[in-house]
């Protein structure tokens, strides 16, 4: 009788557990707060010296308290001092990399093939694009399975939508998607142009650009 209850219990957990991973965290909203290249934090597995547009960062702690992710790329440019972080030559020309609002994902556990360890990348990959190319706000474009140099084994790779920004320069906006704590996505106020911050230079602009 006892081991039943277990039994129900322990299902019970993980279809909870399963909801709250599966849930999306809507509505989104534009954040307009200045952007900048910054390290991320610990309590998102990464490569070492990967850094991103700050505003993307409380969404990537609410996917890595989900999710078993690691990062392997995230900003991939020049910071002011010249030195060059990201994976040099490893993306396509204007790809969201270059602006610091993209992530490339593997399992945090992963052995580089594809087996049950991808399964939480897989289900993170769903989650943000339900179906083929046509992904989830605030996502942009989401590689995994069906695009060609990514998928189960290789990575996942993970847009934000932003405003229009050549390489190497901050987008004036980003879409993102309310967390607990999510300070940088304030509504937009009447204020001077922000002046260009880690490295790269804001454009005040609208549109769409590529992918990985």
């Amino acid at each position: 009788m006892i081991s039943a209850f277990v039994a129900l219990l322990l299902l019970t957990l993980g279809a909870c557990w399963a909801a709250a991973a599966g849930a999306a965290p809507i509505p989104t909203r534009l954040s307009y707060a200045p952007g900048e290249i910054v390290p991320l934090p610990a309590a998102v597995p990464h490569e070492e010296g990967d850094m991103v547009d700050r505003r993307i960062v409380p969404n990537l702690r609410w996917i890595a308290r989900r999710y078993p992710i690691y990062v392997t790329d995230g900003y991939s440019g020049k910071l002011p001092d010249g030195e060059h972080v990201g994976c040099h030559g490893c993306h396509v020309k204007h790809s969201d990399h270059y602006n610091g609002l993209a992530v490339d994902i593997v399992p945090l556990e992963g052995t580089g093939k594809c087996d049950a360890a991808w399964r939480g990348i897989t289900r993170l990959a769903h989650w943000a694009e339900p179906l083929q190319n046509r992904p989830r706000a605030p996502f942009r474009w989401v590689g995994y399975d069906g695009d060609a140099g990514h998928g189960c084994g290789n990575h996942l790779h993970l847009s934000w939508e932003h405003a229009t920004a050549p390489m190497f320069e901050l987008a004036e906006w980003v879409e993102v998607f309310p967390v607990r704590v999510q300070s940088v996505a304030q509504e937009p106020q009447p204020q001077p142009r922000p002046q260009p911050r880690g490295g790269v230079s804001v454009v005040q602009s609208g549109g769409i650009g590529a992918g990985d």
